[in-house]
């Protein structure tokens, strides 16, 4: 893939467990867009644990402010959430809501990227409630959402720790999204 510039894909998700399922999901889909030549980094776990956003508070813990920086920063998105009770996790709901801090920035939200989503839970039903849910945010962020999204159900599969899955197949779906994260910034970098 050729750029006139680098771009950079951000990882959003996982849950306050280091290392969950959810958050080797997002590792393994970030090796897809760093495959495809984008930069990656990642913000999981106690990144994520942010104050609960509030509109009208103008001061914003540093971390906060590093976090939505990051997104600032970021040619795409992949964001992962855990699925609790049919839902995506109110640690993931909670840092999107702070992308509304860039309202008045010149790329808006999430104008003009391409965000890669993937819900991890144990169950068909809560995986694609959740991804459905993600898709409808990525939506009102202005966001483009890739044309695969990733429903992975943990009573199936299981993520181990070198990046692999029981099923061979999950794993080149989510490389692929992180691949097509990075492909759709390639072509707005060159375009």
């Amino acid at each position: 893939m050729t750029s006139t510039r680098a771009i950079k894909v951000l990882g959003v998700g996982g849950s306050l467990r280091a290392d969950s399922q959810s958050e080797r999901a997002l590792r393994i889909a970030l090796e897809g867009a760093a495959e495809a030549g984008a930069r990656t980094a990642a913000v999981t776990g106690d990144g994520l644990a942010l104050p609960f956003y509030e509109s009208a508070v103008e001061d914003r813990a540093p971390r906060a402010i590093e976090f939505v920086q990051a997104v600032r920063e970021a040619d795409g998105l992949i964001v992962v959430s855990p699925g609790y009770h049919g839902a995506l996790s109110g640690l993931v709901k909670n840092a999107l809501d702070y992308v509304e801090d860039l309202r008045h920035d010149e790329r808006p939200y999430l104008h003009g990227r391409g965000v890669g989503l993937i819900a991890v839970a144990h169950g068909w039903q809560a995986a694609v409630t959740t991804l459905n849910q993600l898709r409808t945010i990525a939506h009102a962020l202005r966001g483009w959402p890739t044309p695969l999204g990733g429903a992975v159900n943990t009573a199936e599969v299981k993520f181990d720790e070198a990046g692999g899955a029981s099923e061979d197949k999950i794993v080149a779906n989510l490389r692929l999204i992180g691949r097509q994260v990075a492909e759709f910034g390639f072509g707005r970098a060159s375009g």
